[in-house]
């Protein structure tokens, strides 16, 4: 029966039911649910088969287990898109998390999924240093946002930059923006 929601080629990774609920209201999706933090050797099985027959986009809640469902499934699936929800976009009355995100958050997100391939550094650590983002978290915080890669600390900013390739003279105008 056809549908006029967007079609997602990829099978989107959430942490629960009530996140594959809000998707499939905005989307035509495939989902695989990790059960939150409970994600076990079964689901990360599938979630490798996923990757290599349609691929596969994560979507975590933006808080700490989110961020460990995250780099667990990243160790696992290396090709695995992400994408991110800011966390002020996401605060719910009680909780936290992607079922409680405001729909253009959502979107934007999905939108804007990036793949964090290995490739040869874009971006050496002493050019990184050289943008005084290591003690200012908000200089730091603009970057993340700007290339949307998430949230966290100095080492995992360097990582991600590295990983979808965004140079120093990229990232020096997003600064002086």
């Amino acid at each position: 029966m056809p549908t006029n929601k967007p079609v997602i080629k990829e099978v989107i990774i959430v942490e629960g039911k009530t996140d594959t609920a809000v998707l499939k209201t905005l989307y035509d999706v495939d989902t695989i649910e990790t059960s939150g933090l409970a994600l076990d050797e079964e689901t990360l099985g599938l979630i490798k088969t996923a990757s290599e027959t349609r691929g596969v986009i994560v979507l975590t809640d933006p808080d700490y287990p989110g961020q460990k469902i995250r780099h667990r499934i990243e160790q696992a699936v290396p090709n695995a898109k992400h994408a991110f929800i800011k966390k002020k976009d996401a605060i719910g009355e009680k909780k936290l998390g992607v079922a409680e995100a405001r729909t253009e958050a959502i979107i934007e997100a999905i939108n804007n999924a990036v793949t964090f391939a290995p490739t040869q550094s874009s971006l050496s650590w002493s050019e990184f240093i050289s943008l005084d983002i290591i003690g200012d978290k908000a200089r730091r915080q603009k970057i993340y946002e700007t290339f949307n890669l998430g949230h966290g600390n100095v080492k995992t900013l360097f990582k991600r930059l590295n990983m979808v390739g965004i140079t120093y003279t990229q990232i020096k105008e997003a600064l002086d923006e």
